[in-house]
């Protein structure tokens, strides 16, 4: 059975590129307002039959402008906007920004501490975007059980997020030019209950979809392409790997970042290229996310917790013993840090791929020019290619195995 899903709006019928007189060729919107778009998509296929003949890709309705934005804020007020970009990935997008700007003034001079807490909570919003891309995507295809188990982890996570932070999505945990919270004994031992109960559902994730005839023979051989046709496209992450490239800014040693160098971790590749292997990768990322968790976990317990301070700490005195150190501490929230002129990029492995802060600075608080390399971005331009000559029912398991997010596309 295959379910499917799309707008339908008035048939527009060319009678000029009619194959034949029972073939007509058929424009159909898909989307913006779509449940399988993911995002405001909007997509004008040109039909023959059910056969995509031709897909023109439109992006819109945000219009942000968040790069400008940042250009009028001194460097720590932009945080909050690195949550807005991929909303299912935030903490992966701040510390890009954050790793930019502390390169930037010369300023990583990371306590362990610190460096373990950014590496547990980079793979649990890995593990919260990957939850969502699977779920989202068997429910796209017609398999309603994962979304449940999902969203239970996915709440968990959450509460994570809410005891370190204050906020459940839009943390802005991580603080440029500062000293963020660190990891208590009682959230340890609480992550490590949940690695125990996530790798369960998954299990049952995987027991419902990997052999699952049905899904399949919806994922199996569509969306395939080959490493040059990634190269061309600039597919980084799973889109890169799941066609044989070896592409991990985490084991790369000339682009690692935390203690990733340290750690003992797969990064898995397949050479098919196609929706299945892209879910079995997610799969897989996951269960070495879980790994890294509790690595990261295991030498957090082995410091000294009474030498650890678990307040929020600055780069300068914000005890607030006197009034010339409250005055510091205004004017450092207000005015920010000038910052010598330079320029940097620095990338992350986020979950859907690269995602790289571009900044320009000219010596004042605020960055002279500021540009986001976002990967969703570049795996869009891939669905005009896959979408040539399929069936529109495959069209909504491209969109799904993509993984985009439209905050990061259109901003």
């Amino acid at each position: 059975m295959q379910f499917h899903m799309y707008n339908y709006t008035t048939p527009v019928f060319d009678k000029s590129n009619s194959v034949n007189n029972n073939l007509k060729t058929v424009n159909l919107n898909f989307g913006p307002q779509h449940p399988s778009a993911h995002g405001v998509l909007r997509l004008i296929l040109k039909l023959k039959n059910e056969v995509i003949d031709d897909c023109d890709i439109h992006i819109g309705l945000l219009h942000r402008g968040t790069e400008k934005l940042m250009e009028n804020k001194i460097f720590i007020h932009s945080l909050p906007y690195f949550d807005r970009l991929d909303y299912v990935s935030t903490l992966l997008q701040e510390h890009a920004y954050c790793l930019a700007i502390d390169t930037l003034s010369k300023k990583k001079n990371y306590s362990t501490p610190l460096v373990l807490t950014r590496t547990v909570y980079d793979e649990l919003t890995r593990i919260f975007n990957h939850l969502l891309a699977v779920a989202c995507h068997a429910l796209d295809v017609g398999s309603m059980s994962p979304i449940f188990w999902a969203f239970e982890e996915r709440e968990k996570i959450m509460e994570f997020f809410e005891r370190i932070s204050g906020a459940r999505m839009h943390t802005a945990f991580y603080k440029p030019l500062l000293k963020s919270r660190v990891l208590n004994q009682n959230l340890i031992e609480d992550i490590i209950d949940f690695t125990q109960n996530c790798l369960i559902t998954l299990n049952e994730i995987h027991n419902v979809l990997t052999n699952n005839k049905v899904w399949k023979i919806r994922l199996k051989n569509i969306g395939s392409y080959d490493w040059k046709t990634a190269m061309s496209y600039n597919l980084t992450g799973i889109m890169a790997r799941s066609c044989g490239l070896k592409r991990d800014l985490r084991l790369n040693r000339h682009t690692t970042y935390n203690n990733y160098y340290y750690l003992n971790f797969w990064s898995y590749t397949s050479e098919n290229g196609d929706c299945y292997d892209r879910f079995l990768l997610r799969t897989y990322e996951m269960l070495e996310s879980l790994n890294i968790i509790n690595q990261s976990l295991l030498m957090f317990n082995s410091l000294n917790f009474k030498l650890l301070n678990h307040e929020t700490m600055s780069s300068i005195n914000c005890e607030h013993t006197s009034m010339e150190n409250m005055i510091d501490h205004f004017k450092f929230w207000s005015e920010g840090v000038n910052i010598n002129p330079a320029i940097i990029y620095q990338p992350v492995e986020s979950a859907k791929g690269e995602f790289g802060v571009s900044l320009l600075t000219d010596g004042t608080n605020k960055p002279y020019r500021c540009k986001i390399k976002s990967p969703s971005l570049n795996h869009l331009y891939l669905l005009k290619h896959l979408s040539k000559n399929v069936f529109l029912a495959d069209l909504v398991t491209l969109i799904g195995t993509i993984d985009i997010v439209f905050g990061e596309i259109d901003r």
